[in-house]
Formats: structure tokens, sequence, C-alpha cells
């Protein structure tokens, strides 16, 4: 059933009076304009006048609207303008002069030749927070490519050590998402400085550098010993017997997480071969050890494997596909995945502030043209 209630958790409320105009499509800008939103932001998403790409993607819900597209602009306010023309170039720029952050996520170079860059806006509202999201960065040998999310892991080197036998990019999209989180978080460490010094900003975010800080350790060794990591060689892309994927008997998978000894040695005990404990310091890749273990997970089925170790306080779980996922116990006492007033299934902001979840969102709202400052669209 839809959830109906409303939150009350300070969450809504962390950046009220935030004004934001999101001129970004697809995934990454549009998803940092909403976790935006989703701390209280007011956001207007101005697209072109056959609106966001995004709205063409993906399946569409029994009214046929676009599922994705709603899904990444609930709560917004959405108003198609044409920058080319001279009304609504003008339009925008009294939009600017009332706004505290713009999210472009265009090549660089698109924002200079519509007449709203850095340079032009920032004398048009000098305390502007303008952040820009693009594949590469404005400066640099790429920064004119065309990019999805594969090829910025691959450009940043995390896909080359993933995957099995053949190198692997993600799903959900992970520099699109990392890309959208470090946006969100530069705008709001840019709006409190700007509390200090009342000055805007030109933030350039480019979503293949995006990656690197999450692989900070893997690139900190390989200055220190020059050392590449490759597939299957460490203890987080497959190469340890005590973090590492299994097929059980059922064709269903479980997935053990125990890095620390106390965990390896509490699954060896339930598993009854302590002999297995003196092993986790095997080098890696530790295929003998992963031979042993998948062999007595192979012989039980997922449900069996659960209840033999996941009460061992050892990092065991069962990999859940989407559907048991959203079902599981965990996520329905957590409260972070709900259904809107109008049925869709929100995914919400992925924290309870003071003791309460975040309530669902708002539907997006279409605003026209003629409408002389359209309303801006907070959180639900």
């Amino acid at each position: 059933m839809p959830d109906s209630g409303h939150s009350t958790s300070r969450l809504g409320r962390f950046v009220h009076g935030v004004r934001v105009l999101d001129l970004s499509w697809f995934l990454p800008g549009p998803l940092a304009s909403l976790l935006l939103a989703d701390m209280g932001a007011e956001v207007l998403k101005i697209e072109p006048p056959s609106g966001d790409p995004m709205r063409e993607l993906g399946p569409r819900d029994a009214a046929g609207h676009a599922v994705f597209h709603a899904a990444v602009n609930a709560g917004k306010t959405v108003l198609r303008l044409d920058l080319k023309r001279p009304e609504d170039h003008a339009a925008f720029l009294d939009l600017v002069r009332g706004a505290d952050v713009l999210i472009e996520g265009f090549r660089p170079g698109v924002m200079a030749r519509l007449g709203a860059d850095w340079p032009t806006l920032q004398a048009v509202n000098p305390r502007l927070v303008y952040c820009s999201i693009s594949g590469y960065g404005a400066a640099g040998p790429l920064s004119q490519a065309a990019g999805h999310d594969n090829n910025y892991l691959a450009t940043a080197g995390v896909m080359h050590r993933n995957g099995d036998g053949m190198p692997a990019f993600l799903d959900p999209p992970v520099a699109d998402g990392t890309g959208a989180l470090f946006a969100a978080l530069a705008i709001l460490g840019a709006l409190h400085a700007r509390d200090r010094d009342g000055a805007g900003c030109h933030i350039d975010l480019g979503l293949a550098d995006a990656p690197m800080p999450l692989q900070l350790f893997q690139v900190a060794g390989h200055g220190a010993t020059g050392h590449v990591p490759q597939p299957g060689e460490t203890y987080l892309n497959g190469g340890a017997a005590f973090y590492h994927t299994y097929r059980c008997a059922d064709g269903r998978h479980v997935t053990l997480g125990a890095i620390e000894p106390k965990f390896w040695r509490a699954f060896c005990t339930a598993a009854a071969r302590p002999d297995w404990i003196s092993r986790q310091s095997d080098p890696l890749p530790q295929t003998a050890l992963m031979a042993e273990v998948r062999d007595l997970l192979a012989r039980l089925t997922r449900d069996e494997a659960i209840a033999r170790f996941g009460t061992a306080d050892c990092c065991f779980s069962a990999v859940l596909d989407l559907g048991e996922a959203v079902a599981s116990r965990h996520h329905e006492a957590r409260r972070l995945v709900r259904r809107a007033a109008d049925g869709a299934l929100q995914t919400l902001f992925p924290a309870w502030v003071d003791g309460v979840p975040p309530a669902p969102r708002a539907p997006m709202r279409e605003a026209t043209a003629e409408t002389s400052v359209p309303p801006l669209g907070g959180p639900g």
C-alpha cells in the first residue's frame, strides 16, 4: 500500500530555502539535484522543448509515464525552455538571479554557446554555485569525448581488475552514481563557504574522475610498490576464500565477507573445519582454499547455508535478487524503499534523522512557459 505518512525528519529541512536550477539530463546531474531536494532544496529542472532524453528510456507505468525519468525527478518542478530563443533566455536569466545553485551536464563549451556559462552567469548572480558535470572534466585531452559509465570505469582502471574472465562494469552505474554524490557534496560545501565569504564558485566535476577516490587503497599501493592489481588477485576482486561468493546446491548463491580473523574463525568453526583457520593468510589467490569452501557450500541449498552460517557472526549473506531485496525484512524495517501516494516505488535518501526516516517524494510537477515564475518543488 502507498505510504501516506508525513515525515518530520530534519533531513527535509537541512537546506530548506536553497533554490536549485538543474539543466542536466539522464542520471548524474538529476540524481545530485534529487539528493538536494531530499534535503529540502527547491529544484526547478529546466529541459529543452523536446524534454530530457531520459523520458524515452526504460519502462512506462500504467499511465504511460516514463518510470526512470519520473523516479529521478520526483519532488521537482520541470519547465521546458529553449535557451536559443531570446524570450526563453531572458526568462532563464531571471531565474538565475534568484537561484543559489545551477547544475548542468553538457560537454564543455555547450553552455557558453547557449550564453549560460559560468562567467556569464557569475556576472548575473555572483553568489551562484555553478556545478558542471561532464564525462571527463573541462580540462584535459578527453574533455570533448563522449562516454558512459563503462567508459569511465575503463578510464579509471576499475574495470580491468573486476570480472570473471572479462573486464566488468556494474549495475547500478558506479561512476554516474558516485559523480552525483560528489557533486551534491561539493555543492553543499560551496554553499557553506558562501555563507562565510558571500561568493559563489564554479565546480568542474568529471565522471571519469569520480571512481578514483573509491580506490584510494589500490592507488596508494601502486604508488608505493608499482604493483598493478590483476583480476582475481586481491581479496576485493575474488582472490580470497574469506571474501568470496559461492554457488549452492540449488543454484542460488551466498557471499562470505570474513575479512577480520574473528569472523573467519567463526565461519571455520561453524563449518567444522578448524584446520582452515590458519589458512586465512595463505597467499592470494587462495585457489586451493576456495575450492574446499566451494565444495562444502555446494552440498547445501542456500537456505541450508543461511541456517548454518547466518547466525555465526561471520559476515555471511544470501545473494538476493532485486525482488527479494525489496521485500526483505531489513528493507521493510528501514522504510527507505517505499511506495509514494501515486503508487511509485521509491528508493529514499538512505538515512534516518532523529530516529525518523524520510517521507516518500511528491510526484514531479510540469510547469509551462506561460507561468510567470514557476513554483519550485521541494520534497514530498
